[in-house]
C-alpha cells in the first residue's frame, strides 16, 4: 500500500510501512484555490508519533554505520526518482498547496539541488587535528550524528524545506521523524514513497501527518528526539523553543519576517521593478522572505509607486498551469482573514491602498502608501500579496527604519554606491542582506536564517552539518 494519491487516504509512512493512524481518524486537506477537497490523510495522534520516534531510533543504531558511498548513492537515487516524478510532485504543489506553475517548477527545480548538494555533504562529514600541551599525545575531534531529528515543514515552500532538511539530517548520519504542514500533507508523502523506492533502510525516514496544534507537542517534547528543526510562525517557534530549551534538546528555528527593501535615489528603476514584484508577490506574498517594506528615498518614491501600480495590474490571476499565471490563492480562511484584517485596517485608518480586491480565495497584488505606526500592518508579518512602501530622505534614515523591527530574516538594498551598500551589509540587522537583489533568495549551502524574532541558527549544508552532529574530542597516548 503506498502512500496514496489525488481523492485517496493519505497514510502515515513509519518504520517502511503505509499505516493508517491510531484510532483511524482522518483530516480533511482542500485545494486553496476553490477550497474543494483534494484528500483525506490519516490524523495523528500522540501514538503515532511515539511509534515513528521508536522506528527512527531503532533504525539509527545501524544506519550510523553506514559509508558515506551508501548514504551518498541514496541520496543520488533520491534525485533520479524525483526527476522520473516531476509531473506527481509539480502537480501536487498545484493541487495541493496552489503553486503557479512557475513557482512549482522553482521549487521542483530547488528541491533537486539541495538533495543533490546533500549528497555532496556525505563526505563532508569532518573533524580535526588539535595541538596538544601533553608531550606524546595525538588530539583530534570526530564528527558523529546526534540521532533522531525531527522535522517539522510549512505549507509554502514544502518540497523545498523537506529535501534540504530531510536529505542533510540523513547526509550526516541521522534518522528523522517528519511532521508536515496539515495542508501539505501529500507532498511529504509522495517524497516517502521517493525515499522508498530509493532504498534506504525502513525507519530511517518517516512521515506522521496530523493537526501540528494537536501532536506537534508530542514531537517536539519526546526524550528519544536528539535534534529539531522547525520552519513557521514566530508564536509557535517561541513555543517550541521553550520545549527545546526544558528539555535541552539542540534546535533550528525559521520563523517569521517583515523583510525590508531600500531603494536609494541612484538606483536603476528598469532593473529594480521586476526584481522588487518578485521579492513580495511570489507566490502571493506567502514567504516569511518577501519583502513587505520598501523605503525608496524622495527623488524615485512617486516614480517608482507610479512604476509598481503599472506592474501589480498586470500580475496574472488565470488557471494556475498557465505560465503567466503569478498570483496564487491564498491557503487558508485564517489567513484571508488576517490578510483582509490588515487591508481594511490601514484603509480605515488612513492609507492609500492600491489594488487589495479579491478574486475567490486570491487578493489582488496590494500596494499600501501612506501607512503610519498604528496599523496592524507596519510591524506585523501579514504573509500575502501586500507590502508598504515609505519615502525616505536619506540611506540613512532608511537604514534606521529597517532596523526598527523585532524581526530580522531577508534584507535588501538597491544602489550603484558600495559604500552605503556594504554600510547596509555591515549594519543590517537580518541574517540574509543583498544587494542589487531580492529579499526572495536560497541556495542550498548557504547559510540561510534570521535574528531575532526570525529565528534561532541557521540552515543549509555546512551549517546543518554542524548542528545536526556533535564533535568528540579523541586523544591517543603514544
Amino acid at each position: 500500500m503506498d502512500g496514496g494519491t489525488k481523492n485517496q487516504s493519505l497514510k502515515h509512512f513509519i518504520a517502511g510501512q503505509w499505516i493508517d493512524a491510531a484510532g483511524g481518524a482522518t483530516f480533511e486537506v482542500l485545494n486553496p484555490l476553490d477550497d474543494s477537497h483534494y484528500a483525506y490523510a490519516a490524523k495523528g495522534t500522540g501514538d503515532d508519533i511515539v511509534k515513528a520516534v521508536a522506528a527512527a531510533k531503532a533504525a539509527f543504531t545501524s544506519y550510523k554505520e553506514t559509508t558515506p558511498t551508501e548514504r551518498e548513492r541514496w541520496l543520488l537515487r533520491i534525485a533520479e526518482i524525483m526527476e522520473a516524478r516531476q509531473k506527481d510532485l509539480v502537480d501536487c504543489l498545484i493541487d495541493e498547496i496552489g503553486s503557479p506553475v512557475k513557482k512549482a517548477m522553482f521549487e521542483f527545480t530547488k528541491g533537486l539541488t539541495m538533495v543533490r548538494a546533500a549528497a555532496g555533504l556525505c563526505r563532508n562529514v569532518r573533524g580535526e587535528t588539535i595541538p596538544s600541551d601533553r608531550p606524546g599525545t595525538f588530539s583530534m575531534s570526530i564528527r558523529e550524528p546526534l540521532g533522531v531529528v525531527a522535522v517539522i515543514t510549512p505549507f509554502n515552500v514544502p518540497l523545498i524545506k523537506t529535501t534540504r532538511l530531510v536529505a542533510n539530517a540523513l547526509a550526516v548520519g541521522n534518522t528523522a521523524v517528519h511532521l508536515p504542514s496539515e495542508m501539505a500533507p501529500h507532498l511529504s508523502l509522495i517524497f516517502a514513497e521517493i525515499v522508498a523506492e530509493a532504498g534506504i533502510p525502513d525507519g530511517v525516514y518517516n512521515v506522521v501527518t496530523g493537526m501540528g496544534a494537536e501532536i506537534g507537542d508530542d514531537l517536539t517534547s519526546h526524550k528519544d528526539i536528539d535534534f529539531l528543526t522547525f520552519t513557521g510562525s514566530t508564536v509557535v517557534g517561541q513555543h517550541i523553543n521553550e520545549i527545546c530549551a526544558k528539555n535541552k534538546t539542540p534546535n533550528t528555528l525559521e520563523l517569521g519576517g517583515k523583510s525590508p527593501t531600500i531603494i536609494l535615489a541612484d538606483a536603476d528603476l528598469d532593473k529594480v521593478m521586476p526584481l522588487a514584484a518578485r521579492s513580495v508577490f511570489m507566490f502571493a506574498g506567502q514567504a516569511c522572505i518577501a519583502s513587505s517594506r520598501f523605503y525608496v528615498e524622495r527623488p524615485l518614491y512617486d516614480e517608482f509607486v507610479k512604476r509598481f501600480s503599472m506592474i501589480i495590474g498586470k500580475l496574472g490571476m488565470g488557471d494556475l498551469r498557465d505560465p503567466n499565471t503569478v498570483i496564487a490563492p491564498v491557503i487558508s480562511p485564517r489567513q484571508r482573514e488576517r490578510i483582509r484584517n490588515h487591508i481594511d485596517d490601514a484603509r480605515a485608518k488612513g492609507a492609500n491602498v492600491i489594488g487589495g480586491k479579491w478574486e475567490g480565495n486570491r487578493c489582488q497584488p496590494t500596494l499600501l502608501t501612506d501607512v503610519s505606526e498604528d496599523m496592524n500592518v507596519c510591524r506585523t508579518e501579514t504573509f500575502g500579496p501586500v507590502t508598504a512602501i515609505y519615502p525616505i530622505e536619506s540611506y540613512e534614515e532608511g537604514l534606521e527604519k529597517a532596523n526598527d523591527t523585532e524581526y530580522g530574516l531577508s534584507s535588501a538594498i538597491f544602489t550603484k554606491d558600495i559604500d552605503k551598500a556594504f554600510h547596509f551589509v555591515r549594519n543590517s540587522n537580518a541574517g540574509m542582506c543583498h544587494i542589487n537583489g531580492p529579499t526572495i533568495h536560497d541556495e542550498a549551502h548557504v547559510p540561510f536564517g534570521g535574528n531575532g524574532e526570525s529565528g534561532v541558527g541557521r540552515e543549509g549544508t555546512d551549517a546543518d552539518m554542524e548542528a545536526m552532529t556533535e564533535l568528540k574530542w579523541v586523544t591517543v597516548q603514544l
